[in-house]
């Protein structure tokens, strides 16, 4: 994979916790603004909190203030410029779990010839929208995040750097934490760019399908109208944080449902014993144990289901996902919910939240129904990506989330 190093621009060590924020698309607009200080990278990620009141994300004044909130920030000092190319590494810790990856630019060709992954599809609407953002910045201001598969030299050097004394390290408002190192070093650097160059084959996107689209589309944009093009150019490349694979957790995605599609407790009892093994667990929380368990609450009751060997077995990788089952043979065949992109019926809650947050929904009246997930594993992700697959929506969590404003990329 073609990598490079680049001059970040990013907050002194004595300001990083004041503008480091969550990534545009995990908080609405009005929790952006409850959560924004003065500081904050929010006000040039989500710039409509600054409008009173408040601008739609899409009118032409919030592009223009996301442009002068980045001008100012770096006149005022709180983004400075790296005097060098560089790598840089960057750890997230959850409880007991962390993971260490690189933080680097990847080629939007890569991306153009199928060499960077993805297992979702992405809106056009959605990258339009990216796109006018890193346009009108010539930056990333919010990185990818990549998985590859693991690679030991490369994990050497994880280890190596992040056992000096980081840059940054703090722990964020859900109590993660996150440290991030700096290799400015020219034989490190060289010898990184090589090692990527010679043992990665491919990158998986984890996290950020839309914004790699927008990258890759201004890129390609950006080379057109270049008469001198010679592919080495700085928008030719946009930022990603880059993870081994066997470092990586997928959390559950889960399902909570709004209606019973007029079938009482018993009807739905009855249908789902067609494809799955049923067994009442009362009021105990069942957590789902592997690959084609799920777990149901509806009524005040968990319920422990095992889906039946003939709907996953001879069917093709995306077919055998745990999602996929739930949706053919659960959502559509029995619930009447066709489009999980559409259908105002479900919702979704990533497993971070916890099982207890689907009782309390169900509990609550709003839903009616609740399902569980056993979380797909890395390598799901990577067959299903290679063989160009595209997985139901709302498939993978991934937790903890990237923190934007540790690190921009400018071109």
């Amino acid at each position: 994979m073609r990598v490079k190093a680049f001059a970040a621009l990013r907050p002194p060590k004595t300001l990083v916790e004041q503008i480091a924020s969550p990534p545009y698309d995990v908080l609405n607009s009005e929790e952006a603004l409850k959560m924004a200080g003065e500081k904050s990278l929010l006000h040039i990620t989500k710039p409509e909190i600054d409008f009173s009141p408040m601008l739609q994300d899409s009118d032409p004044r919030v592009y223009d203030k996301a442009v002068e909130n980045f001008a100012l920030w770096q006149e005022k000092g709180w983004l400075v410029r790296d005097s060098k190319e560089c790598y840089y590494v960057y750890a997230q810790t959850m409880g007991e779990r962390s993971q260490y990856g690189f933080v680097l630019c990847a080629h939007c060709q890569d991306y153009a010839e199928g060499k960077i992954k993805k297992h979702e599809l992405t809106r056009r609407d959605k990258e339009d929208d990216r796109m006018v953002h890193v346009n009108i910045q010539s930056a990333n201001i919010e990185p990818v995040f990549f998985a590859f598969r693991e690679q030991k030299e490369l994990e050497d050097i994880l280890r190596e750097v992040s056992a000096g004394s980081p840059e940054y390290d703090f722990r964020d408002e859900n109590g993660f934490g996150h440290r991030f190192w700096i290799i400015s070093d020219d034989d490190k650097i060289e010898q990184i760019s090589r090692l990527f160059e010679e043992k990665v084959e491919a990158f998986y996107i984890a996290d950020g399908h839309h914004r790699s689209a927008a990258a890759a589309r201004v890129g390609q944009e950006r080379a057109a109208k270049n008469p001198n093009h010679r592919g080495d150019e700085e928008y030719n490349y946009f930022m990603a944080v880059c993870f081994p694979d066997d470092q990586l957790q997928v959390l559950d995605y889960n399902r909570v449902i709004r209606d019973t599609n007029g079938l009482t407790h018993a009807q739905i009892i009855s249908l789902l014993e067609k494809h799955f093994e049923v067994s009442c667990q009362g009021s105990e929380t069942y957590h789902p144990e592997d690959l084609h368990y799920f777990s149901m609450y509806m009524d005040g009751k968990w319920y422990k289901l095992k889906a039946k060997d003939d709907t996953w077995q001879g069917v093709s990788l995306v077919d055998e996902l745990d999602v996929s089952i739930l949706s053919k043979y659960v959502l559509d065949e029995i619930l009447g919910i066709k489009d999980l992109r559409t259908d105002s019926r479900i919702d979704f809650v990533g497993g971070i939240r916890g099982l207890g947050e689907l009782q309390r929904r169900v509990d609550s009246g709003e839903m009616k129904l609740a399902f569980a997930l056993y979380p797909v594993s890395m390598r799901q992700i990577e067959d299903i990506s290679d063989n160009k697959g595209i997985m139901p929506p709302k498939t993978t969590w991934f937790e903890p989330k990237l923190r934007s404003g540790l690190a921009i990329h400018t071109f």
